[in-house]
């Protein structure tokens, strides 16, 4: 009897079988879970909030807020001057979760390779070898899409390509309903037409240099050579040259394989209990978490803190980003929240360690009200990163993260 198959990797995967890739995305997550439980809510515009805050955000909306104007991170009473018939719920994280859970184990059959978001109705399936077993991959998407509809009543968005970069965008292209396919060797002019903005790990200040470019749509960056694109984008240009084409090995995690985390820590030479002095430390950390969330094209939606006092007692807390960022001047302002709420002894600090959880893409959805203060910062730590990537991690600092 012949073994078992072992589950395919993107970094085993024969050249000659061609990879492919399945992503369902069930559009405005937590507005259909809501719905779910309270059939009232269809057809009408529903904003998800904690409306009882006086400085409450928007967490998620449906299509029909959306349409008024509503965007994510709206301010609460601004999205209701957009939309007053507008019908406010508060988030249930505990509902989302379950949510995501009963979804997962109606895919798990399908592959070992499933990698799903943050209780956000996103699943990557890495189908690579399972044809003999289930037929095509859009076979299984169909299968798939028709099994979380029968049984959980949601409605998936879903679509195949030959990796997860094509896919998402794919999915994108549809919303809030319907299927895309993209075949193998059709991922760049799939692309070639669409928005730059449109295209995951594109960051504002990307989009930013390609408007003073007068570059707009991906075709029109794609016919550029690399040397053209490292003049403006430096190191940037080996990431927006095989992206606008289309091309992505990240491989789709295994459903039981623990998420990504990236992790900065400092050992005190004497332990303490100097606020400048942790502050100043805990800057220099965020700013390695912020390079490699840069340079992985990825952002924090989940920070952590976890202190070791000198008595051996251990602290840890944490904290979501609303919405995800890889600015170090925004992910400092959490840390420090993060670091209040953590530290809460005078026992003296041993040892700071920062972790950033599962990071993201960044958010695809553009600002309808643009922050110019956040504007600002972005292009001052992408400027900083430039000068960094030329002459040295040592040559820029920033005053906070520099000793007396």
């Amino acid at each position: 009897m012949a073994s078992r198959p072992q589950p395919i990797r993107s970094s085993t995967i024969n050249a000659s079988r061609p990879r492919t890739v399945v992503h369902l995305n069930i559009a405005d997550f937590a507005v259909a879970v809501e719905r779910r439980v309270d059939h009232r809510l269809k057809d009408y515009p529903v904003i998800i909030a904690p409306g009882e805050s006086a400085r409450a955000v928007v967490y998620d909306m449906s299509e029909e807020a959306f349409w008024a104007g509503i965007r994510k991170q709206m301010p609460l009473r601004k999205a209701i001057r957009c939309c007053p018939n507008a019908i406010i719920v508060p988030p249930h994280p505990d509902r989302y979760e379950r949510a995501m859970a009963d979804i997962l184990r109606e895919v798990l059959p399908y592959s070992p390779l499933i990698e799903p978001g943050d209780m956000d109705g996103h699943l990557f399936i890495d189908t690579t070898g399972t044809s003999r077993l289930f037929g095509p991959a859009v076979d299984v998407a169909w299968r798939m899409y028709r099994g979380i509809k029968k049984s959980l009543g949601f409605a998936p968005i879903w679509s195949v390509s030959p990796n997860k970069l094509v896919s998402k965008v794919a999915t994108r292209l549809v919303k809030p309903v319907g299927e895309y396919i993209v075949g193998e060797g059709e991922e760049s002019a799939f692309l070639s037409t669409l928005p730059l903005f449109l295209i995951p790990g594109i960051e504002k200040d990307d989009l930013r240099r390609f408007r003073e470019l007068n570059l707009g749509y991906v075709n029109q960056v794609a016919g550029l050579t690399h040397d053209q694109l490292a003049v403006p984008f430096g190191k940037r240009a080996d990431f927006l040259f095989d992206t606008l084409r289309g091309i992505d090995s990240s491989p789709v995690l295994a459903a039981d394989q623990k998420p990504p985390q990236i992790i900065a820590d400092h050992e005190f030479g004497n332990d303490t209990n100097d606020v400048e002095t942790v502050e100043r430390v805990l800057y220099r950390l965020v700013e390695k978490i912020g390079v490699r969330l840069r340079k992985l094209r990825k952002a924090a939606r989940v920070l952590a803190i976890v202190l070791d006092h000198s008595d051996g007692v251990r602290c840890v807390r944490q904290m979501r980003l609303n919405p995800p960022s890889a600015n170090d001047i925004s992910l400092f302002k959490t840390e420090r929240a993060i670091l209040a709420l953590a530290w809460t002894r005078r026992v003296r600090l041993r040892h700071i360690r920062l972790i950033c959880e599962n990071p993201v893409f960044p958010p695809a959805q553009m600002d309808l009200f643009p922050d110019p203060i956040l504007q600002k910062q972005e292009v001052l730590v992408s400027t900083m990163d430039q000068i960094r990537d030329r002459f040295g991690q040592d040559m820029i600092r920033v005053g906070r993260a520099m000793g007396n």
